[in-house]
C-alpha cells in the first residue's frame, strides 16, 4: 500500500529547499514514504519529518528539512531547540530542521543541504560543484 502524500507544493520551505537542493549537481528530486526527498543519486535532503514523542508516538514536523550531519557538528545542533532527532533516519546520522520553531535562516538551510549533499554524493559530483 502507497504511503500517502503528506505535503502539498505550497508549504512553508518546500519551494526553498526544493531551489537549494535541486541547485546541487546531478540532482534529483523523488516522493518517498508522501514526501519530497533529494538525491544525488543517494538521498541527501527530506522534506517533512516526524519524531518520536516520549508517549511512545510521533510528533509531526512538517515543514522542516531532514539532513545528514557530520558527527563533529552533531552535538552543537542537538544543543539548538530548532533542531530534532527524526524517526528512523537520526540513528543513520540524520537531523531536522523545524522551520516553525524560529525565523528560517536560509543561509544556514544552505549550509546544512550542502553539508548533506557532500557527505553522500560521489566524489566526481562534488568536484563538478566545486568547479562552478
Amino acid at each position: 500500500m502507497p504511503h500517502p502524500i503528506m505535503f502539498r507544493d505550497d508549504d512553508m520551505g518546500l519551494a526553498e529547499v526544493r531551489r537549494i537542493a535541486l541547485g546541487f549537481p546531478e540532482t534529483f528530486e523523488k516522493i518517498s514514504h508522501g514526501r519530497p526527498v533529494f538525491c544525488a543519486p543517494k538521498m541527501f535532503a527530506v522534506y517533512g519529518g516526524s519524531a518520536k514523542s516520549a508517549a511512545g508516538g510521533h510528533t509531526r514536523y512538517p515543514h522542516c528539512v531532514l539532513v545528514k550531519v557530520d558527527d563533529s557538528e552533531r552535538r552543537a545542533l542537538e544543543q539548538d531547540s530548532r533542531f530534532f532527532f527524526p524517526a528512523y533516519m537520526g540513528p543513520l546520522g540524520w537531523l531536522g530542521l523545524d522551520f516553525e520553531a524560529a525565523p528560517v535562516d536560509w543561509p544556514e538551510v544552505t549550509e546544512l543541504i550542502d553539508a548533506s549533499f557532500r557527505m553522500v554524493a560521489p566524489k566526481k559530483t562534488i568536484k563538478q560543484l566545486d568547479q562552478r
